[in-house]
């Protein structure tokens, strides 16, 4: 009864606090008080390409890298020449050093495919213009690029490519297709040998180019136990996630057949996902063994055709751990053999309804709690599943998508834990899907981070936890091996075993220790240290993962994440009474100094964000009217502590806007005997410089 209680609590609060009008604004870009753009070093890729060494990103000159960025999706990737220069210069105050260009592959203007012709076969100048600028002015500014290949392509009639309305996006189907495959390579090819005008060089001789990723989210061992292999696709334009037509299960079929045969077997019909239980172990790791050769044979020759036939010099990573209602560990056997591992989580994605007769989306639905009450399922032990010792490790999508109400725990937790598992790359998914022309003050969809106040002010504060390494990374990495027999049985595993998949594995493990894998083809890994109860405490003292909150105390970065409200949470340098049932509180050094001696902070406050008139559903679950512009916010309301302030005479806060002006008059601090009290909420802003006089 405490966890429901507890929840009670907040809604209760939630739906009591007032919003207020709050408009991040794009284009106001100059004279700001909070500028993270020192983290930054320009031109991206100076002195030479970013690698891979000792299992962690590196500069040229050896240095560590990580990414802290965005992805931007679909028209987003192409802004007119007069409006990219400002939206570059806005990435830069935010600290973000990487863009990821996604949905490439999209017909213009949505994409870089020419929408004139009868086929998707060739690439619309004009788009790739705007693209070239937009990636040189990135470029120029410190920002590194990741291209996206194939991700949501679709194909037309004069493609040549069977049955064309009924593939969708052709997950699976690119895997072993020869006439999809000859089109992958042929794109590939268009993009990566592209001379970009701006900077100088084609895309596989570009420095800036950081990462080259295959496929997005594609895996065909994921759409047999997914049964999406079946052959009953007759739908035509279904989308993402889809089955595949007659025509090309018997094409599937007929290889799975003669693979059988080379090996001097029988041929038996390939299994669904309801006999799998059931399936005599030979049976079923025959054909797993099957797919897991598909797979690893594509990722094999296609990234020998990038980096032997075309030369590309970028690091290239094959596609993502993405599924982590199964296992990810067939695809991650392949995909670790490549330059870097990748992973993608979202917290509480939400699930569409459609119509049955026309596919179209109907509307959604969420469960709306807070990750901070379900540590064990969270964003961070989810993605911890996939790191492998050796490989670098970035994660491509991540995001707390709109309209959750506790939508801002997502930033800083994974800011913290990020850095704690020392992983190399953070992308937010998505800054955007739209050009800036279309840019309002309002929440357009569940993704997009560019009109959300709480999330682009704490994306500021996170830049510095994760570049600056401002949360330690920990003391002691423990790591686990398969054996091929594990790889192949953890698909058989019931839906309990998430997210590992690894029976015995105590999920505890990645809030107090780095976690990584060690082999695919080891010997099995013996016990497990034993699942530990809450309050965690990270190994480096840093990190507290409790029931309802999380704090993060380091020299330079703190924060105070949940049930806030409750007292007896004091940090070293940071303490809160405020009155919202839930937000987030961090506090972080801007001038490199540790918090007790800095003269310059950046605080954010965040709770909820919403569209203005905004209606949800009586479950809170769904919304019933999206609402208008402009953005609202929930201010955080009371005050916080400043404590242990060495020699501080007088401090004050600035309320900020968008661009990190002064929103009003500075505040005063209260000097009391526990520290310096800051009120909170008049005006209302998610972040505000503190400044200490001395």
């Amino acid at each position: 009864m405490r966890f429901v209680g507890a929840l009670i609590g907040i809604g209760l609060a939630v739906q009591a606090a007032e919003m207020k009008p709050y408009e991040m604004d794009w284009k106001n870009n100059s004279g700001g008080l909070v500028d993270i753009s020192f983290l930054l070093e320009p031109p991206a890729g100076r002195g030479g390409f970013i690698r891979a060494k000792d299992g962690h990103l590196v500069k040229p000159d050896g240095r560590r890298f990580r990414i802290w960025g965005v992805n931007f999706t679909a028209a987003a990737c192409t802004p007119s020449k007069e409006d990219t220069p400002v939206v570059a210069a806005h990435l830069t105050r935010f600290g973000l050093n990487c863009v990821r260009f996604h949905f490439l592959d999209r017909t213009a203007p949505n994409g870089l495919v020419d929408a004139a012709r009868d086929d998707a076969r060739a690439l619309d100048p004009a788009q790739l213009d705007r693209l070239d600028f937009f990636i040189a002015e990135l470029k120029r500014r410190g920002i590194y690029t990741n291209l996206n290949l194939n991700v949501g392509r679709t194909y037309k009639a004069g493609d040549g490519v069977r049955d064309f309305e009924l593939l969708g996006f052709a997950k699976a189907l690119t895997y072993f297709d020869a006439r999809l495959l000859e089109l992958q390579r042929e794109y590939a090819r268009q993009l990566l040998t592209h001379y970009n005008p701006y900077t100088k060089a084609e895309y596989r001789n570009e420095a800036a180019v950081a990462i080259v990723e295959l496929v997005n989210e594609n895996s065909i061992v994921e759409s047999w136990f997914s049964n999406r292999l079946l052959g009953k696709a007759t739908r035509k334009n279904p989308g993402t996630w889809t089955d595949i037509p007659a025509s090309y299960e018997e094409a599937l079929t007929a290889k799975y057949h003669a693979w059988l045969k080379q090996r001097g077997e029988p041929p038996v019909p390939r299994l669904r996902r309801e006999e799998f239980a059931a399936a005599p172990r030979e049976r079923f790791h025959t054909e797993a063994a099957f797919y897991m050769e598909m797979e690893e044979r594509y990722f094999q020759s296609m990234y020998a055709y990038l980096k032997k036939e075309l030369g590309v010099k970028p690091l290239v990573v094959g596609t993502s751990d993405h599924n982590h209602g199964a296992s990810g560990y067939p695809l991650l056997h392949s995909t670790a053999k490549l330059d870097v591992v990748d992973g993608h989580v979202y917290w509480q994605h939400p699930r569409y309804t459609e119509d049955a007769a026309t596919g179209r989306r109907t509307g959604f639905e969420i469960r709306n709690t807070p990750m901070v009450e379900d540590p064990f399922n969270s964003t961070v032990v989810e993605l911890s599943r996939s790191a492998v010792a050796g490989k670098p490790y970035t994660v491509s999508e991540v995001n707390h998508p709109f309209p959750a109400e506790h939508a801002a725990e997502g930033i800083p937790i994974l800011a913290a834990y990020a850095a704690f598992q020392d992983w190399d790359g953070i992308f937010w998914y998505t800054f955007e899907h739209f050009v800036p022309a279309k840019w309002g003050a309002r929440q357009p969809g569940h993704f997009e981070l560019r009109p959300d106040p709480v999330k682009m002010t704490q994306l500021a504060a996170g830049a510095l936890v994760f570049l600056r390494a401002d949360v330690r990374p920990a003391l002691k990495t423990l790591t686990r091996t398969y054996s091929l027999e594990q790889v192949v049985e953890s698909l058989r595993l019931p839906r309990t075993e998430r997210p590992y998949f690894t029976p015995g594995f105590p999920l505890s493990l990645p809030l107090r220790h780095a976690v990584r894998i060690a082999g695919f083809a080891s010997p099995v890994h013996g016990q497990f240290p034993a699942q530990e109860p809450l309050p965690l405490v990270s190994d480096t003292g840093e990190l507290t993962w409790d029931q309802g909150w999380v704090t993060i105390q380091s020299p330079r970065a703190q924060g105070l994440i949940g049930r806030v409200s409750q007292k007896g949470r004091a940090l070293e340098n940071l303490s809160a009474e405020v009155e919202n049932g839930f937000c987030a509180i961090t506090l972080t050094s801007l001038d490199g100094a540790p918090l007790a001696r800095s003269a310059r902070m950046l605080l954010t406050t965040g709770a909820r964000v919403a569209n203005s008139g905004m209606e949800w559903n009586e479950k809170r679950t769904s919304l019933t009217n999206w609402g208008t512009a402009p953005t609202v916010i929930e201010p955080v309301t009371g005050a916080v502590l400043l404590r242990n302030l060495a020699g501080a005479r007088k401090v004050e806060a600035l309320p900020l806007d968008s661009a990190a002006r002064p929103l009003g008059q500075p505040i005063a601090a209260q000097r009391t005997v526990a520290g310096w009290r800051i009120r909170l909420g008049t005006p209302a802003t998610p972040w505000y410089l503190i400044r200490v006089g001395r």
